[in-house]
């Protein structure tokens, strides 16, 4: 068969460039190495209950192209993302907000919690901060700092939160308001009935194959010789370091571990979608309640466990490692993705950056026009 593209990963990236290029009249090819489609946003049924796979996926955007191009592939409930963090037996509103700041420190109005957070910045306020540590107390103070951002952000990373870079945490966003919705974008929800369904619409009418790696399929088209596939362009959506080869070294990762249990006879386990568990000592840093992001009604329930881990090969890479060790090694290989002329690199992993959903679009749909034009 001739191909335009040969695209690799039925993620949202490789979904959306499929799915404009194919109404554009191109012929396209996608491959993943996985036994589904649509990358980490896929969702399947348990119980009647749709469970994220690869942890909680709350679409969320301020930018209307994006919500409604997204909205014409499934209907979005009006869920709003309101997570609850757990210190030993204290519960804390996140983010940080008024309802928060009653917890802590039992004042009321926004003038009593300003003053007291401006107090606590005053006594450990850095010009210069040297880590991660020492940026955070010059946020939001001691207190916020050590029950809500320093247990679980060194359980996200692996790392004492002095010894992770000061950038990390560029800003750290309080409201004196009782607002307990995380996001502050206009647009929010979840599609009714899974992403899934997203990924199966965007990709209606064309050649999908599944459990096929990049490898794999480029060997198994060599061997064919004169009978091979063709295909003028590759949309590479994997790890850019892997497609070189890891030839100027390895980008670093950190991955997460699921654990997904259905609760037979419980109907509520936890009474919200998510609870963040903010001691270092627990080794999970959130649990999952999945019904509750659909308001699922049934007798049972499914939650999962999220764990932060070391990335070694054969783990799924989700969060690139943010240092100038990685920076300058991910510029490296950038220089030689410009001379890969018939290849275009996309998505979180072939850009090293972590995505939110409406940014793959956003980004997916910005490299398709420009094929285009």
């Amino acid at each position: 068969m001739n191909y335009d593209y040969l695209i690799v990963g039925a993620g949202l990236y490789g979904c959306v460039f499929a799915h404009e290029t194919l109404k554009a009249g191109k012929r396209c090819l996608v491959i993943d190495k996985r036994d589904h489609i649509g990358g980490n946003i896929y969702t399947e049924n348990t119980a009647g209950i749709n469970v994220h796979r690869y942890g909680a996926h709350i679409f969320h955007t301020s930018n209307r192209e994006v919500w409604d191009y997204v909205c014409e592939f499934a209907v979005f409930n009006n869920y709003v993302n309101s997570p609850v963090a757990v210190y030993k037996d204290e519960l804390y509103n996140l983010p940080f907000n008024m309802n928060t700041f009653h917890e802590l420190w039992g004042v009321r109005t926004p003038e009593e919690a300003r003053r007291k957070l401006d107090e606590q910045i005053a006594e450990n306020k850095k010009e210069d901060p040297a880590n991660l540590e020492e940026q955070a107390l010059s946020l939001v103070g001691r207190d916020i700092y050590e029950k809500l951002i320093k247990g679980y952000t060194e359980k996200q990373w692996g790392r004492d939160c002095k010894d992770l870079p000061a950038f990390i945490i560029k800003r750290l966003p309080v409201r004196f308001r009782y607002d307990n919705n995380y996001f502050n974008d206009r647009y929010q929800g979840i599609p009714e009935g899974g992403y899934t369904l997203i990924a199966e619409k965007l990709l209606e009418g064309t050649e999908v194959k599944l459990n096929c790696s990049y490898e794999d399929f480029i060997k198994a088209n060599e061997e064919k010789g004169a009978g091979a596939d063709s295909f003028s362009k590759v949309v590479y959506t994997g790890m850019i370091d892997e497609y070189f080869g890891y030839k100027l070294g390895k980008l670093e990762y950190r991955t997460l571990k699921f654990e997904t249990k259905l609760l037979e006879g419980v109907e509520n386990f936890q009474g919200n979608a998510v609870v963040n568990y903010t001691e270092r000592e627990i080794p999970y840093t959130r649990i999952i309640e999945h019904k509750h992001f659909e308001f699922t009604e049934c007798p049972d329930t499914v939650i999962t466990y999220e764990y932060p881990k070391e990335f070694v090969e054969g783990d799924e890479p989700y969060y690139p490692v943010n240092n100038d060790r990685n920076s300058e090694l991910f510029n490296k290989y950038l220089e030689l993705a410009k001379e890969e002329k018939n290849v275009i690199f996309g998505g979180r992993l072939g850009a090293y950056r972590y995505y939110d959903m409406d940014k793959v679009i956003e980004a997916a749909l910005a490299r398709v026009r420009e094929e285009l034009a």
